[in-house]
């Protein structure tokens, strides 16, 4: 059993030989495939000499700036991107916070089958992004609301319906603002985040007072008490699941704590149901 030497070396070459040159549009006679290592260095922006080193395991460690530029040149995905930093650095890339306006089909269709559980998907700035029927009729019907306005730290500061419901606002708000600050975070959306903070802030006393205090908390699981005007005093269990390969989305799964809050649900999603 034998040990690659250079493992960056032979994870580019095998990366670039993938790439058709007639697609970025060159040209020639070659006798091997993919591109050269010339044309990779002209769309990473780098020397083509460096670039040859780093083939050939010489010239030292790269920069982050250099992997991303290679990155971007050979077209690699996301999970290919962090590869080439383990190889090149020994570390994962920084993460690139990426907004998005909504999920995939696939993610879509799994919440939709939790028949009596409420299901979300939010960004890292805490914006709802998917939701199923069952969140809809117990949380909010974010169908109804502006895609600016689904927002959950939007509706818990600004919305007084839903601030009515929760059983204690002001521990629910302050859980609410360390998860969000911690979220953030982590997914590299702390300028993103800005002209929110900002804006409740301004809007928002109850707001700017928590968010001064600067606490950061984690949300993996808990419990959640709610005064829903048609289901009554309510309680449910979340647990929140990161999704792979998007550390800038969270899904959060309620569910009820007993069979009675259960069936109340179930019914009630039955008779709204379009």
């Amino acid at each position: 059993m034998t040990t690659d030497s250079n493992p960056l070396g032979t994870f580019l070459r095998d990366r670039r030989s993938r790439l058709d040159p007639a697609v970025f549009g060159f040209s020639g006679r070659r006798r091997t495939p993919g591109l050269r290592r010339e044309e990779v260095a002209q769309r990473a922006n780098i020397s083509p000499t460096w670039y040859t080193w780093l083939e050939q395991g010489r010239g030292g460690a790269p920069s982050s700036d250099v992997l991303n530029r290679i990155a971007n040149g050979l077209m690699l995905t996301e999970p290919e991107r962090e590869h080439l930093f383990m190889l090149g650095l020994g570390r994962p890339p920084e993460v690139r916070y990426r907004a998005i306006e909504g999920i995939s089909p696939r993610l879509q269709r799994l919440i939709d089958t939790l028949e009596v559980s409420p299901a979300l998907v939010r960004t890292a700035a805490w914006d709802i992004v998917a939701w199923n029927r069952a969140a809809t009729v117990v949380m909010t019907d974010y169908g109804k609301l502006a895609p600016e306005d689904r927002n959950v730290l939007r509706l818990l500061f600004s919305n007084p319906g839903v601030r009515n419901v929760q059983h204690d606002w002001e521990t629910v708000a302050r859980f609410v603002v360390g998860a969000f600050r911690a979220d953030a975070a982590r997914a590299g959306a702390t300028s993103e985040v800005a002209d929110l903070v900002e804006e409740l802030c301004r809007t928002s006393p109850d707001f700017k007072r928590i968010w001064q205090e600067n606490e950061v908390i984690s949300h993996g699981e808990g419990t959640k008490q709610l005064r829903h005007p048609v289901l009554g005093d309510i309680e449910l269990e979340y647990s929140g699941f990161a999704i792979d390969g998007r550390p800038d989305l969270n899904m959060v799964v309620y569910n009820p704590v007993n069979p009675d809050v259960a069936e109340r649900i179930r019914k009630l999603v039955a008779v709204t149901r379009p």
